[in-house]
């Protein structure tokens, strides 16, 4: 694919072989976002990290204390990002995004819709109907009873640098999500890739997520028109 460029790099395209302990991972997001912020050259590349995490909850800053039902059933972490209770597992595609927005436009409001329809376009590509809601925040599917969420987002941009990003439910034990009210949204259920779209596969999943992702990076500024699609899905970054 070729087009009129901003002259950023192509971001790395991280997938973690093994599930990241949350707290690891928000470190680690945590020195990435300081490189960008602080160095030159390839230590400050753009990033979008593809990875698992054990069983945990994670606290965003509008965490509210009564949608915790079960505290003692996995760990809970204070995330930093916005939003409230979310759960994270295994079977799960958690989704980091580290851009840098200062050179993307500086709108965060076009960057959220720009993660959803990210993956509103990658669930498509795997026969799921995925659309926003005014249920609440995140990606919704139609089901039995109603709407429910496949995917959540909270995000958290330091210096027009973005960190956190999207979950979306897989091959999710969605048993698990008992433990909270997700995102403080009662009332909806939770749903899973796999469920609509029986054979799909994580690996599927990113596939779908890197062949939209030049149509996420070029929505994110009206000066940012195409990049160079990315030629595979599993790449590591150390």
């Amino acid at each position: 694919m070729t087009g009129e460029t901003t002259g950023l790099a192509t971001p790395q395209w991280c997938v973690a072989p093994a599930p990241v302990p949350y707290a690891e991972a928000l470190a680690e997001m945590e020195r990435h976002v300081d490189r960008m912020a602080h160095a030159t050259g390839a230590a400050a590349q753009e990033r979008i990290w593809l990875l698992e995490h054990p069983p945990v909850v994670t606290a965003g800053t509008s965490a509210e204390g009564e949608d915790l039902i079960d505290p003692a059933r996995f760990p809970v972490v204070q995330a930093g990002r916005g939003g409230r209770f979310t759960y994270h597992g295994p079977g799960q595609r958690v989704i980091y995004p580290m851009l840098d927005l200062g050179a993307r436009g500086r709108d965060v409001r076009r960057f959220v819709h720009g993660l959803e329809s990210w993956v509103i376009a990658s669930l498509a590509d795997l026969g799921i109907e995925a659309f926003t809601s005014e249920a609440g925040t995140g990606i919704w599917v139609s089901q039995a009873g109603g709407v429910a969420k496949i995917g959540a987002i909270g995000v958290r941009v330091r210096r027009w640098i973005s960190f956190h990003g999207v979950a979306v439910n897989v091959s999710t034990d969605l048993s698990h999500y008992a433990a909270i009210i997700p995102c403080g949204i009662s009332g909806h259920g939770v749903a899973r890739l796999v469920d609509h779209s029986p054979g799909a596969s994580m690996h599927d999943l990113d596939s779908a997520l890197a062949n939209n992702l030049p149509a996420f990076l070029s929505g994110l500024s009206d000066n940012f028109s195409t990049v160079t699609k990315m030629l595979e899905a599993g790449g590591n970054c150390g």
